[in-house]
């Protein structure tokens, strides 16, 4: 099968991930629960991990970098702690259900209220989104790119003009491994990862990098292996956000991936940008269909046929073709009502550095025959 649907997750994994995994898988040790040389070794393989992901992402230190399953159960850490009754909270129309979902749950219980910036010509406008802060505004919440279209927010130039009191969220699922993103230098308060996409991981791996101005709180409550004479969580991070044993295989995927990405990124994003490139171009050529993506280095294309369902579209492609795509909604919303695609969705190619030319011709031929 052709695998054109790595903004869900990543297909093709680097050969260091596959060979760390398996070597994890084989034999390892709970880390931090032991004081025998292979727990040992297992801790320190996490904390390198760590240590590796704030550097490579301009990071507050490795004891601010918690190990999460995904990027969902990160921005609900992100988030905890965070509010009290009446702040507010900016975000945008691009976001993905994992943001949005959460800031309802707070709105609905009446903790906060939020306001939602909508798109000018596919993206956010910094002008539009820095007139919906308040004095109440507690924080902003903006996608590192869009995983319907591939548009990438403006987060430097906002962050540059935002409020010093504003805490700066960003989720970073689909920019995560695609694009850099420096925390400090843009004043990210907060970095959401998916490991399992561009980060090249196993899925089940993900992190929250945060500031110091952020203090989240245990969703969680259960054994860490330090201070186990209290039954209250540990008051030091990270132990207070990882509750229960982590998975050493899915931090030590993340651990090669990241490395993959810090010797690969450009070469891979060139690569990812002229495919998309590629592809855009070709179904602008075919007749009955409509794009909505500009070239990006996510990897994301998205488009329409006019006479046929997002779903069936995936399903014909899968079926008669072999080719793995998605149709649907995509869980981003607010998104579709912006593109005014909320009725029959959009169907969604997304590359990796991974595929190539000659496939990305059989996608083509593929939907010249629907």
């Amino acid at each position: 099968m052709i695998y054109f649907d790595n903004a869900a997750t990543g297909g093709q994994k680097p050969d260091g991930v596959i060979s760390a995994v398996l070597s994890a898988i084989k034999l390892c040790a709970n880390p931090g629960r032991s004081g025998h040389k292979l727990s040992i070794a297992c801790a320190e393989k996490v904390f390198q991990t760590r240590s590796f992901l704030s550097d490579l992402f301009d990071g507050y230190g490795a004891q601010n970098v918690v190990f999460t399953k995904n990027c969902t159960e990160a921005l609900n850490l992100a988030f905890s702690g965070a509010f009290k009754q009446g702040d507010h909270v900016v975000t945008t129309a691009m976001e993905h259900n994992s943001v949005l979902r959460p800031l309802q749950q707070y709105k609905d219980a009446g903790v906060i209220d939020y306001a939602v910036c909508p798109l000018t010509n596919g993206n956010v406008n910094p002008d539009e989104f820095l007139s919906l802060i308040t004095p109440k505004t507690k924080m902003a919440v903006i996608t590192t790119a869009s995983n319907v279209t591939g548009a990438i927010p403006p987060i430097a130039e906002i962050a540059k003009r935002l409020p010093e009191n504003v805490l700066l969220v960003c989720d970073g699922a689909q920019g995560g491994g695609h694009i850099p993103i420096e925390m400090q230098k843009n004043r990210i308060d907060a970095l959401t990862l998916a490991g399992h996409k561009g980060m090249m991981g196993i899925q089940g791996s993900g992190a929250l990098l945060f500031s110091d101005r952020l203090a989240p709180q245990p969703v969680l409550f259960g054994g860490t292996g330090t201070t186990s004479f209290s039954l209250a969580m540990p008051d030091f991070y990270p132990e207070a956000l990882e509750a229960g044993t982590i998975s050493f295989p899915a931090v030590v995927s993340l651990y090669e991936g990241a490395k993959y990405i810090f010797y690969h990124a450009k070469k891979h994003a060139e690569k990812v940008y002229s495919l998309t490139e590629f592809l855009i171009n070709g179904i602008k050529k075919l007749t009955g269909y409509q794009v909505y993506s500009k070239p990006n280095p996510c990897g994301i294309v998205a488009f329409q046929k006019e006479t046929i369902q997002s779903e069936l579209v995936a399903e014909e492609l899968s079926t008669r073709f072999g080719i793995a795509v998605r149709g649907g909604l995509h869980c981003a919303p607010l998104m579709h009502q912006a593109l005014q695609t909320q009725d029959g969705g959009l169907v969604r190619a997304s590359l990796s550095a991974f595929n190539t030319q000659k496939e990305a011709e059989e996608l083509l031929f593929a939907l010249s025959s629907l």
